[in-house]
């Protein structure tokens, strides 16, 4: 089994920057990739990006340039670190991680950008 723990979220000013983390712990030794999800308000959940095994990373368009997702490998741990948050970032953060062909997701951790 495996668990994913989220942390880090929290109220920020547009502009402002924010890192939330990613623990995974349990039988981790397989893991293909872990990725961060968001669910907007009143919309559906959409992908922001992940990283590989290998260390590659991909993004979505609406992120790319102003997020990344740095990891360290000793604490198993991943991380999103958010810059130049804007009002639409504001959603509910989920990471997932894939092992196996399997997901395990966290319990997501709230962000909230200001104008």
């Amino acid at each position: 089994q495996v668990q994913v723990v989220e942390s880090g979220g929290g109220l920020v000013q547009d502009g402002g920057s924010l890192r939330l983390s990613c623990a995974a712990s349990g039988t981790t030794d397989s893991i293909f990739a872990i990725g961060w999800d968001r669910q907007p308000p009143g919309k559906q959940r959409e992908w922001v990006g992940n990283i590989f095994r290998g260390g590659s990373t991909n993004y979505a368009g609406s992120v790319k340039g102003r997020f990344t997702i740095p990891r360290d490998n000793a604490k198993n741990t991943v991380y999103l670190q958010m810059n130049n948050l804007k009002p639409e970032d504001t959603a509910v953060y989920y990471c997932n991680v894939s092992i196996q062909g399997a997901s395990y997701w966290g319990q997501g951790t709230q962000v909230t950008v200001s104008s």
